[in-house]
Parts: structure tokens; C-alpha cells; sequence
């Protein structure tokens, strides 16, 4: 997300699972910069999200991509990965592909 002159990540839950999982928050920017947020997930049916700090925008939005992965609480090797979603840039249309263009 970008706005101020700022950038940061921010993901949307909702654990429905009846135990507490965890969830791995990552912003990468240009210049290999990666902000990196760890949130536990409450056993509840309530909404809730997880935001990286926001922090001046060393480019534009398509400069940074972010991901975030949600797992089980315990050993890493006890418990799988349950869900890794990233963002997508939706594709540049090519010139002769955009609406009123002759081709």
C-alpha cells in the first residue's frame, strides 16, 4: 500500500481454525530492502489484519511486491505451511492490445 510518500503491507484474516496460528508479514522493496512482521492469530471468528510500519517510498508502486505466509503455532517442521498469498501487478496491456487501438 502507498500513500504520503509512505509505503508498508498490510494482510486481512480471519481464523476460523479453532487454534491460534501464526503468520509471517513481508515487504520487499527496491534495493533488495525487506521489512519482515510476525503476528499471532487469535482462535476467533473476528476479523482482524497485520501491518508492517510504514516507511518512506523509495519508488513507485510497482517497485515492491509483498507476501504473506500463515501457519500452525509450534515446530516449523510440526507444522505446515496452511497458506502463502502474494500480491500481483495485473499485466501492461501491450499498445496495440489497449481499447481504441488500430492494430
Amino acid at each position: 500500500m502507498t500513500g504520503g510518500g509512505e509505503t508498508w503491507a498490510r494482510a486481512y484474516y480471519r481464523n476460523t481454525s479453532g487454534a491460534e496460528l501464526r503468520s509471517v508479514l513481508t515487504l520487499m522493496g527496491p534495493g533488495g530492502r525487506t521489512v519482515e512482521l510476525h503476528c499471532a492469530l487469535p482462535a476467533h471468528d473476528e476479523p482482524g489484519s497485520c501491518e508492517t510500519p510504514r516507511g518512506p517510498s523509495a519508488g513507485g508502486p510497482d517497485d515492491y511486491a509483498a507476501v504473506a505466509e500463515y501457519a500452525g503455532v509450534g515446530p516449523v517442521e510440526e507444522t505446515p505451511l496452511l497458506l502463502r498469498a502474494g500480491s500481483d501487478r495485473a499485466p501492461v496491456p501491450e499498445a496495440s492490445d489497449r481499447p481504441g487501438a488500430s492494430g
